[in-house]
């Protein structure tokens, strides 16, 4: 399965492989996060290349992370709610990209992103 991806996507399938099975819950969070950032990034960038391969593939990997996020929120922290609201509104931000790709939502979705990302794992 590996042989029909691109050497850069097979290496780096692998290497998120790798963190997840070495990852405590903290650092899963932080590795969504990265995952996150990464996607929304390139979506970016693959639209203004008109790479539409690119483009998707960033969609999907982006609402796969958000979807990991949501999924490992304690129900039982004060937090929760305020997490599901943000996790929520940036997963319709990527899913109304798909119709009608909005470049400047997505960079800041993305930004505010990278800014909670720094406050907690830097």
């Amino acid at each position: 399965m590996l042989a029909l991806r691109s050497p850069h996507e097979a290496y780096r399938k692998v290497d998120f492989d790798a963190r997840v099975a070495g990852a405590n819950p903290q650092q899963l969070v932080a590795l969504c996060y990265e995952q996150l950032i990464a996607a929304l990034g390139s979506a970016v960038f693959a639209h203004e290349k008109h790479d539409n391969r690119l483009k998707s593939q960033s969609l999907t990997r982006a609402l796969s992370a958000l979807a990991a996020l949501q999924m490992g929120v304690s129900q039982d922290a004060a937090i929760a709610p305020a997490l599901l609201q943000l996790y929520e509104a940036a997963r319709r931000a990527v899913l109304d990209s798909v119709l009608a790709f909005d470049g400047t939502k997505l960079s800041q979705v993305r930004q505010d992103f990278i800014d909670i990302s720094r406050a907690l794992f830097h």
